[in-house]
């Protein structure tokens, strides 16, 4: 029987990492919970978009409602606010809470609580009391950034007192460390039900958008990086994915700059190498003892805004040309295939039609497509008109040809579309 897990919130960037990595599991069915109208709907099937901010005073009585309605096994945290406060309440709440101990997860959402839990290690950076900074020399420049916050927000460096005071009146709650000039770093790890450290991959963070490694690789984990993280694996007490953070000093020794205890939004790097750490992370909670496939070859990721949509019609028959829509430049539009077999899963009839001047059978034998895959194929010739053929209204048409689309469309009353436009049919929730 297949697990049932709900992330929330659904649609942050761990929310949707999440969605990612489990939506094709075989032991998962997965459902996204969510406080606000985001991308969350475009991406999960089993979408809750009605739950409470966690600090809401209904929200327990709200997700219980909705963990029994859908008779959840798991929440799945996806915000280090959200993380803290399921942690904290977890007796109260009706589902197993993917997370590690209490005093973990506290440790790991203060910065200041972090280094002086660390402090007697080499690897926490330089770090200052704001009620002593009038009384001992500071070299600038100096990196400020909150106590407690993710995504690099309101981090940054100062370069004299004046300008430290001023931040320190804004914000009292800032944590003040040495200026680190070097490389950044983050090593995604996993620890097994019995506390061992079993993966543990460092990456580089080569382009950073609003604190979100967008451009990353893998990078051979050194003793140094291995160490440390052996040492945070043994002084805390993690259950599944968790990673930190490391930036290199003035002398290039790597430097501590934070630990969380949960997935990162750039885990699907190593995921596309094997190790799948939001399965891992569940399957701790199901078998005594796990096992890893990591795969060794180089991969880098590079993240953008990308585009969903969802579309308001109804169809039941897909009517699809070939030259120069199916197949285009010798090549099959391998984004229009996805489509077609989106809509065999979804039942929807599937119509071949076309002027080709060849063999039919012969050219899609030559490029590997089934012509079991068309329900029925109509073969035209040159000057007959397509728009004739449609026999249901509940029918779309996709061509590359605008003459054609512009008769379908003033004729039939069809929604037409062009091989550019595919995407918007595509469905992703999962």
């Amino acid at each position: 029987m297949k697990k049932k897990v709900a992330v929330f919130p659904a649609g942050s960037e761990i929310g949707l990492e999440i969605n990612r990595a489990l939506k094709y599991s075989m032991y998962i069915e997965l459902f996204g919970f969510s406080s606000v109208n985001d991308h969350a709907k475009f991406v999960y099937k089993n979408y809750i978009g009605d739950i409470p901010f966690y600090n809401d005073e209904n929200f327990i009585e709200v997700i219980n409602y909705h963990i029994e309605e859908n008779q959840i096994d798991f929440i799945f945290p996806a915000h280090d606010d959200v993380q803290l406060y399921l942690t904290e309440n977890k007796e109260k709440i009706n589902a197993d809470i993917l997370t590690p101990d209490l005093e973990t997860v506290k440790i790991c959402r203060s910065k200041i609580k972090t280094y002086k839990y660390f402090a007697e290690f080499d690897f926490i950076p330089q770090y200052y009391e704001k009620d002593n900074i009038n009384e001992i020399n500071l070299e600038f420049p100096l990196f400020i950034k909150p106590d407690i916050g993710q995504g690099s927000k309101g981090a940054r460096k100062v370069n004299s007192l004046s300008e430290l005071l001023d931040e320190i009146n804004k914000d009292p709650e800032i944590v003040i460390c040495e200026y680190l000039p070097g490389e950044e770093y983050t090593i995604d790890c996993f620890t097994d039900s019995n506390g061992k450290l079993r993966v543990c991959n460092a990456r580089n963070r080569n382009r950073i958008k609003l604190g979100i490694s967008v451009n990353s690789k893998i990078l051979e984990t050194d003793d140094s990086i291995t160490n440390i993280a052996n040492i945070i694996n043994e002084k805390l007490r993690f259950d599944g994915a968790w990673f930190f953070q490391l930036k290199k000093d003035v002398n290039n020794q790597y430097r501590l700059m934070e630990i969380a205890p949960r997935v990162s939004g750039t885990m699907g790097l190593s995921r596309n190498t094997g190790v799948n750490y939001p399965l891992l992370t569940i399957f701790n909670k199901m078998v005594d003892e796990v096992k890893i496939i990591k795969n060794n070859y180089d991969i880098e990721v590079d993240r953008a805004f990308f585009s969903r949509y969802k579309i308001n019609i109804q169809y039941d028959y897909v009517y699809v040309d070939l030259d120069d829509t199916l197949i285009i430049d010798g090549k099959v539009n391998n984004y229009l295939m996805m489509f077609l077999y989106q809509a065999v899963n979804l039942e929807k009839e599937i119509i071949l039609i076309t002027k080709h001047i060849n063999n039919v059978k012969e050219t899609l034998s030559n490029h590997k497509i089934s012509i079991g895959l068309f329900d029925k194929v109509i073969h035209l010739r040159k000057e007959d008109e397509k728009n004739i053929h449609i026999e249901s209204e509940k029918s779309i048409f996709i061509d590359d040809s605008f003459s054609e689309r512009l008769r379908m469309f003033e004729e039939k009353n069809i929604p037409v579309f062009d091989t550019s436009e595919i995407e918007s049919l595509l469905e992703w929730r999962g």
